[in-house]
């Protein structure tokens, strides 16, 4: 079994409601090719770097995935065609970092506190 970190980045119009059900697809779709989602994060909506199909922020969707190398195969397959999405990254990891939640409200108020 692989490890594999991804993260999907949705339009700036897109829902909280319309994130759920993304969230879902994509979990699904793990599911059904015999991958175990170990985690899932919605980071919110954040700044981009740059302009990606004029939108300057997107909303940040982060899965921890447990499975065999199909599942990036199958998983991209849809993101291509996904009209809600601008981009998707997967990194192949040798370890899970459960603890740390980087972009937490919790955090950034403690950061601000010391």
């Amino acid at each position: 079994m692989n490890l594999y970190e991804h993260t999907i980045i949705a339009r700036q119009d897109t829902s909280p409601s319309e994130i759920k059900q993304l969230t879902e697809k994509y979990s699904k779709i793990i599911e059904k090719n015999n991958g175990e989602v170990v985690k899932t994060e919605n980071w919110g909506l954040l700044n981009l770097s740059y302009l990606i199909k004029k939108n300057k922020k997107g909303s940040y969707i982060h899965f921890k995935i447990k499975g065999k190398g199909n599942i990036i195969n199958e998983l991209e397959k849809n993101e291509v065609i996904d009209k809600k999405l601008l981009r998707y990254l997967t990194v192949k990891v040798k370890d899970f970092d459960l603890e740390t939640n980087y972009f937490s409200k919790k955090d950034e108020d403690q950061k601000r506190e010391n």
